[in-house]
């Protein structure tokens, strides 16, 4: 380091000035934070998640606490309020906090308390892209996107505005927080953000005319008796029309609460349906995993194997037969992880039938009536009823 141009000091032109407290816009800013935040919280018995760094967990004895940290934003909740009150003056002794009460707003994400357990929406967020997008009288549609075959990378000509695609299709994937039923279309109109054409435009505006039309859905997680993790898994081979490459995507529950979902395009091309499939299980298998890890870290252990829902033969007896290798030394990596889960006992791959696959929603564009269906059982729905004002 050097005294700047203007400021050296004649007397010690060797010196330079000690920092002692991190500044906004410094690289070293987000990290040193973390740090020093990290360092008080394990102070006051706190451990620091190794499945999640952002999330920080205390037990002493029956006393239990989280803490979810993002930058300065906390989520905290404990087993008793003497605990809550505890940890917030602890906290507060040290950095200037403020309570805001009950979880209500985090992160743009609105969360309703019900006699069912919570709803959770981003309508404000989601009227800032309509409004973004100019598209507030716009009619709404009832299906984020077409049953057509994929649109190719080349179709159409040129859209004259990249960026305001980029900006639509970046604000739409945070949107997929609590919307997974857009989760297929966005990550289809996020494909071309390096080179838009007018036809994926159509796409992007065809959801948000469907989220104007659902603006009032969310995701509900209520509390539930059962503790198994079930996931299903799905995959479209050879859905690409440009490079052959397969879409799979995956949901997870908890009971009866969605948990964890993808749609993402595979990063090798599938010389099979099952081949394709299996891969979509093995991304599950590995989410499924470090969902258990988290769990366990939360003290909450699972007892049972998760159960992997596929509606694929061959991709279900690929996962317990360790014999046909001529048709699995390409994807032998994905093979032997999920095997050596079956054979712990940590996971089971069984088959359901299509008609009652959720994950399809995940991997293609669905008639009215199946996506409803999917949608639904996803516990995207309506926010619970008001009754305030009711006589």
């Amino acid at each position: 380091m050097h005294q700047p141009m203007g400021f050296k000091d004649p007397v010690h032109p060797d010196y330079v000035c000690l920092l002692r407290k991190s500044l906004y816009g410094l690289k070293q800013a987000p990290r040193a934070w973390y740090k020093r935040f990290a360092d008080f919280v394990s102070h006051i018995g706190f451990s620091n998640s190794t499945s999640d760094n952002s999330l920080f967990v205390y037990k002493n004895g029956s006393h239990m606490a989280y803490l979810l940290l993002y930058v300065d934003d906390i989520i905290l909740t404990a087993s008793s309020n003497a605990l809550l009150t505890s940890i917030m003056q602890s906290l507060s002794s040290e950095f200037a906090m403020k309570d805001l009460g009950s979880l209500n707003y985090f992160l743009g994400i609105r969360v309703s308390r019900h006699k069912g357990g919570l709803f959770l929406s981003q309508r404000k967020y989601a009227e800032e892209i309509i409004e973004r997008a100019g598209m507030i009288s716009c009619k709404p549609t009832l299906t984020p996107i077409d049953t057509k075959p994929k649109v190719s990378a080349h179709s159409g000509a040129q859209y004259e505005d990249p960026s305001k695609y980029r900006s639509l299709a970046g604000a739409l994937q945070y949107l997929i927080f609590t919307r997974p039923d857009i989760s297929y279309a966005v990550q289809q109109v996020c494909l071309h953000m390096h080179d838009p054409h007018d036809h994926h435009m159509l796409a992007l505006k065809r959801i948000i005319r469907y989220i104007q039309g659902t603006l009032h859905l969310g995701l509900h997680l209520t509390p539930s008796s059962v503790t198994d993790l079930v996931a299903y898994t799905d995959a479209d081979w050879g859905g690409c029309p440009d490079t052959r490459r397969s879409t799979s995507g995956y949901c997870v529950f908890l009971g009866d609460n969605l948990l964890s979902w993808s749609s993402k395009r595979q990063p090798t091309l599938s010389r099979s349906s099952a081949e394709a499939e299996y891969r979509g299980v093995a991304n599950v298998v590995s989410e499924s995993c470090w969902l258990r890890n988290l769990l366990l870290e939360l003290h909450c252990p699972l007892r049972k194997a998760t159960l992997v829902y596929c509606d694929n033969i061959s991709a279900i007896y690929l996962s317990g037969n360790p014999v046909q290798h001529q048709r699995t030394k390409h994807i032998e990596m994905d093979i032997h992880f999920v095997r050596e889960k079956v054979a712990r006992g940590e996971v089971r791959v069984r088959h359901v039938p299509s008609r009652y696959q959720i994950a399809d929603i995940f991997t293609k564009g669905l008639p009215l009536v199946l996506f409803d269906d999917f949608r639904h059982s996803l516990n995207i729905r309506d926010p619970p009823a008001s009754t305030a004002g009711v006589c």
